[in-house]
C-alpha cells in the first residue's frame, strides 16, 4: 500500500463544481450550494442525511458524460480516478460530504459511517465512489472491504472499477480477494487501477487454483488472468491453457 497523500478538499470540490456547473440548472445548482453552505456551517448530522438522500430530486440521475479533457483533469488530480460513470446525482451527493466538517478526524468518520449503514443501493455506488475523494482515506479501509464482501455487483464495481482507492489502501488479503471476486462474478479486470502493480505471489496462486476448478467443470475462464499468473508461473498458464483449449473447444 501507498503512503498517504493528502489532496486538498478543496480542489476536488472545485473540480466536481465546473462539473456540475453546465449540467445542471441554476435553480437546482442554488438548491446544492445552499446545502453545502449550512453543511459546512453548523456541521448537523440531521441535515447532512436529509440533504444526501434528496439529490436526485433535485439534480437527477443523468450520467454526466465527462469530455476527455474532464477525465484527464480528473486523473491529475487523483492519479487512478477515472469517474467514467458517474451521474449527476453522485457528484451531488459528494460535494455534500465533502461540505462536512472534517478538522475532527473522528467525528467525520463517524459521520460518514451512519450514512453508510443507512444508505440504499444508489447512496452506497454514490459514497464508495467518493472514497478516493475523502478527507481521512485511510480510515475508510473496511469500509471498502465491506463493499467488496457486497452480494450487489453495482456497490461492488463502485469500489473496484475505476476506483484508485483500493491499490493505495486495502492490504493483500482484500486485494487478492477483489480480483479473485472480479472474476467470481463476470467483472472485467482491465479497469482494475494498480492490477499489475499489486499483483503478487499469492494472488497468482488463487489464480491458478481458481482455473484449475474451472477446467473440471469444463468451464472457460476470462483470459486476463492469466497476465496475472505468468510473471510468477509461466509454466503453470502454458499446461492450463493446453488444457481448456483441449477441453472446452
Amino acid at each position: 500500500m501507498s503512503p498517504e497523500t493528502f489532496i486538498p478538499t478543496n480542489k476536488i470540490v472545485a473540480l466536481l463544481d465546473s462539473w456540475l456547473a453546465t449540467r445542471t440548472s441554476t435553480e437546482d445548482l442554488a438548491w446544492l450550494n445552499r446545502k453545502k453552505e449550512e453543511i459546512s456551517q453548523n456541521a448537523a448530522e440531521r441535515n447532512l442525511f436529509t440533504s444526501f438522500s434528496s439529490v436526485p430530486r433535485y439534480l437527477g440521475k443523468q450520467k454526466l458524460e465527462l469530455s476527455t479533457e474532464e477525465l484527464q483533469a480528473a486523473q491529475e488530480l487523483i492519479p487512478g480516478w477515472h469517474p467514467l460513470n458517474w451521474t449527476v446525482d453522485q457528484v451531488g451527493r459528494t460535494l455534500l460530504i465533502l461540505s462536512f466538517p472534517h478538522e475532527d478526524k473522528d467525528n467525520y468518520v463517524a459521520t460518514l459511517d451512519k450514512i453508510f449503514a443507512a444508505a440504499d443501493v444508489g447512496e452506497l455506488i454514490a459514497l464508495y465512489q467518493s472514497l478516493p475523494l475523502l478527507p481521512h482515506p485511510e480510515k475508510f479501509q473496511l469500509r471498502a472491504a465491506e463493499g467488496i464482501r457486497s452480494n450487489m455487483s453495482l456497490v461492488f464495481n463502485a469500489v473496484a472499477l475505476y476506483n484508485p482507492y483500493p491499490a493505495k489502501y486495502l492490504d493483500d488479503l482484500a486485494w487478492n480477494q477483489m480480483v479473485l471476486k472480479a472474476l467470481f462474478i463476470d467483472s472485467p479486470l482491465k479497469p482494475i487501477y494498480g492490477l499489475e502493480t499489486r499483483n503478487n505471489k499469492q494472488l497468482s496462486q488463487m489464480l491458478i487454483d481458481y482455473a484449475r476448478e474451472r477446467l473440471a467443470a469444463k468451464r472457460t475462464v476470462n483470459p486476463e488472468l492469466w497476465q496475472l499468473v505468468a510473471p510468477f508461473n509461466s509454466q503453470a498458464v502454458a499446461e492450463l491453457k493446453t488444457a481448456f483449449n483441449r477441453v472446452c473447444s
